[in-house]
């Protein structure tokens, strides 16, 4: 028990590690947290020394977290949450109100959820009203009123003075490894609904290019079109988060998809406190991150 109360886990340690899964390396964390490269490996090596492991693997082709590093992230994401949850409820006002939220699939698909149950435990007299829908669904929904505010997706060309902006990502065609696109042949095309705007994108992009495409597949959810594409019925258009190691980017032959803007869209409506905290959490989590990561 004495050895135990000697040692510790410091919260930034965890966080620099925590960086290093969200964004892909020590760098790219370094260039998230605001230090110098130098200054996360030394984080990262005070907390190997300290468990006695080795967190990170640091031989070419291999993963970049080791066994006891992934371990370790499982236990850091918790404590990260909990401690940023504590800080949060020192610093709360009191709010109160009604929020109706809109969002996409992706969206509601990844830790977003997390944030959003956080604010429910930090403000318990805020009530939530969230609906998941397709963006162009969305914006029509936000036209009418029936909403406060959504985080949708658009073209990054489309993003207006006043959208928050989260994130951008980029959008790709993909294929299974082993499916064989027939020259001269129209493309096998895997879709989702007509209230999509990938899809309205790539029939009108086609028309003007000579790419002929015939949807063989219709699907209004993201997993279903990978199952899709993964199955080897054809080609789909997918955002990044989408796009394993069992895809295939196919990066010629076919028009370059414009990048994806990921933001918060608001009504005309007066401004709403509970809301304005709600879309401060969820813009500083994203930023401290990069990325809102699909849930496992």
């Amino acid at each position: 028990m004495v050895e135990l109360n000697a040692r510790r886990l410091d919260i930034d340690a965890l966080r620099a590690l925590w960086a290093i899964r969200h964004h892909g390396g020590v760098t790219r964390a370094a260039e998230a947290l605001g230090l110098s490269q130098s200054a996360v490996s030394h984080k990262i090596k005070r907390l190997e020394t300290g468990l006695d492991c080795d967190l990170l693997s640091r031989k070419p082709g291999t993963p970049t977290f080791t066994a006891r590093g992934e371990d370790l992230l499982q236990y850091a994401g918790r404590i990260l949450g909990l401690h940023d949850e504590a800080l949060l409820s020192f610093s709360k006002s009191p709010l109160a109100g009604r929020i109706t939220l809109g969002m996409t699939e992706d969206m509601a698909c990844s830790d977003l959820s997390r944030i959003l149950a956080r604010f429910r435990r930090l403000h318990p007299e805020v009530t939530v009203r969230t609906k998941v829908r397709m963006s162009l669904v969305l914006r029509s929904l936000l036209e009418q009123g029936e909403m406060d505010a959504a985080i949708l997706q658009l073209f990054d060309h489309e993003v207006r003075p006043t959208d928050t902006v989260l994130l951008r990502e980029g959008l790709h065609w993909v294929k299974s490894l082993d499916f064989v696109l027939t020259p001269d042949a129209p493309i096998p095309f895997l879709s989702f609904d007509d209230d999509c705007f990938y899809r309205r994108w790539a029939f009108d992009i086609g028309q003007d290019s000579g790419t002929v495409l015939e949807t063989v597949f219709e699907c209004a959810s993201a997993a279903g079109i990978r199952s899709g594409v993964l199955s080897g019925l054809g080609i789909a258009l997918l955002n990044g988060r989408y796009v394993t190691s069992d895809m295939e980017i196919i990066d010629t032959d076919l028009p370059v998809p414009p990048q994806l803007a990921y933001v918060v869209r608001r009504t005309r409506k007066a401004r709403n406190p509970a809301l304005d905290t709600l879309i401060a959490e969820i813009t500083s989590e994203i930023n401290r991150y990069g990325t809102l990561v699909l849930a496992s």
